[in-house]
């Protein structure tokens, strides 16, 4: 019997171990969470539009992930189906810094736009900075999309979202000082009883 119980306790020692083994050799399986706020705002003569996705993985691997482009899409729907469709490309990456000194939160350039890497023990939560030229929000319902492209031949990452932009937001944008930015959330109590498209990304003081 003891013998036996030597023997079954190594089997089972091994097998635990060739999964292990297996499990490292995976790709890192990668999810990616839309944040419950956007930001934008006018710069140039187009529109700036910030979002910061948490880009992780739950699994270890021997591997790292690695996210080589970002794509932002931006689609009028509805009565503003047949308005100009921005053009957004990935400008820069920076982040938010709260000061104590002035109780503001300044952004801060952090990186030109370039991959970067995910892991389990590092993920990330860059705040991805796009730019369309010569394009101003029109009253109306958007869908939009944020496109991470991995390495290798793997499918791109994306994660879909709607935005409702009112006529006050859009006078309020509009007529805004260069690079001055709004917020707009998808979790706001006063939203949710809302019929219409409760879920979207909507101004806070809508």
């Amino acid at each position: 019997m003891h013998k036996w119980a030597a023997t079954l306790a190594a089997l089972v020692a091994l097998a635990f171990s060739i999964y292990n083994f297996a499990e490292l050799q995976k790709k890192p399986r990668i999810d990616v969470s839309l944040p419950h706020l956007l930001r934008t705002g006018p710069v140039d003569n187009g529109t700036v539009f910030q979002i910061q996705p948490t880009v992780s993985t739950r699994f270890k691997t021997q591997d790292v992930e690695v996210i080589r482009d970002a794509r932002l899409q931006l689609t009028p729907v509805g009565p503003i189906s047949s308005q100009k469709k921005p053009i957004f490309y990935w400008h820069e990456t920076g982040t938010y810094v709260y000061d104590f000194d002035s109780d503001q939160v300044n952004y801060s350039w952090s990186s030109d736009p370039a991959p970067f890497i995910v892991s389990q023990d590092k993920p990330q939560q860059p705040t991805l900075v796009f730019w369309t030229d010569n394009w101003k929000f029109q009253p109306g319902q958007y869908e939009g999309s944020l496109q991470l492209s991995r390495s290798g031949e793997r499918s791109p990452l994306v994660r879909k979202f709607c935005l409702t932009v009112s006529r006050r937001a859009v006078d309020e944008i509009n007529g805004a000082d260069q690079r001055q930015i709004f917020f707009f959330r998808d979790d706001l109590p006063k939203f949710h009883s809302s019929n219409s498209s409760p879920d979207c990304y909507r101004r806070e003081t809508d």
